[in-house]
């Protein structure tokens, strides 16, 4: 779970737009785009939550074919998400107070993810 808040509103301002809205989109199909808020007890909740909805022990066809084990790793990205949209007023992303954007990656190896941000407004 890595907390990219900060690099998104940086292209919003660096944009030099003041309202609008921003995408944010993570090619790749075992990582999610999400908000959470990223704190220490949320960094463990958060992913155990996960894993207990789509665990990584059970049979799926998917690992059957590839032999990657990674199965549920696809499942769990699917559920959440590839992207997110944000407005933004003054410059300024409309999260709350306790809300960051979070990169999550579910893959069993290691991953170079490549994250599209978009921005579009006046």
């Amino acid at each position: 779970m890595i907390d990219i808040t900060d690099k998104i509103s940086q292209v919003v301002t660096e944009s030099k737009l003041d309202r609008g809205i921003l995408i944010v989109f993570v090619s790749g199909s075992t990582s999610a785009i999400t908000t959470i808020e990223s704190e220490p007890g949320l960094k463990v909740d958060f992913p155990e939550m996960i894993s207990r909805l789509i665990p990584k022990d059970t049979i799926y066809k998917h690992n059957m074919t590839w032999h990657d084990g990674n199965g549920h790793s696809h499942l769990k990205s699917s559920l959440l998400g590839p992207d997110l949209m944000i407005p933004f007023v003054d410059r300024k992303l409309a999260l709350g107070t306790w809300q960051q954007v979070v990169l999550l990656e579910f893959d069993t190896r290691p991953r170079h993810r490549k994250v599209v941000v978009q921005v579009m407004g006046e």
